[in-house]
């Protein structure tokens, strides 16, 4: 794997328009995608979406977006987050559509693990919640989505948002609680 400079080198190369760049980005992101897809995915015994199609349907959905200007890797794995979120929410809503589900599974809020093995419903509660969250403060979503969906550490979440670690902490503990009490009141 390319070191995270080189990584930011074809990021920027990509920006400005050089298709071999986007071509040699993909085989040094695949493997940190391919974790967040499995993590994303695993448990989930009743999938029709694999963790190779997830990672493809968020890289083809990344680098198809040109206007995007990614400053970093974990910037860039920021993006794909939010990209494979989408994916799995529309695909929580398809699966809901057609009334399948199971029992509930309590999300782990104290860790930035995900345990979408979630049933289409939660998934699709969880976004709501999030983008309830969005509306009151963008920082706090955002927070959410690096931390929880990427999995970035502090420090990345601080680096990519351009704040200190101790405010990527504090909103973290603001964002689980919000979430939480959002996911446990009833509609």
């Amino acid at each position: 794997m390319l070191a995270t400079t080189d990584i930011t080198a074809l990021l920027a190369q990509a920006r400005c328009g050089d298709e071999r760049a986007v071509d040699q980005l993909l085989p040094q992101v695949y493997e940190r995608l391919r974790q967040l897809a499995h993590r994303y995915l695993a448990g989930n015994g009743h999938q029709t979406l694999s963790t190779t199609a997830l990672v493809h349907e968020a890289y083809l959905s990344l680098v198809s977006q040109r206007d995007a200007v990614w400053q970093d890797r974990a910037h860039f794995l920021g993006y794909a987050a939010t990209a494979m979120r989408h994916i799995l929410v529309d695909h929580a809503r398809r699966r809901s559509a057609q009334k399948r589900g199971g029992g509930q599974l309590a999300l782990d809020w104290q860790s930035a693990e995900v345990p979408i093995d979630c049933i289409a419903g939660e998934m699709v509660a969880l976004d709501a919640a999030l983008a309830g969250l969005g509306a009151l403060d963008a920082r706090l979503a955002k927070v959410v989505e690096l931390r929880f969906f990427a999995g970035l550490s502090v420090e990345e979440v601080a680096a990519v948002l351009g704040i200190t670690t101790r405010s990527v902490v504090r909103d973290w503990n603001k964002a689980r609680l919000f979430l939480h009490h959002a996911l446990e009141t009833p509609a």
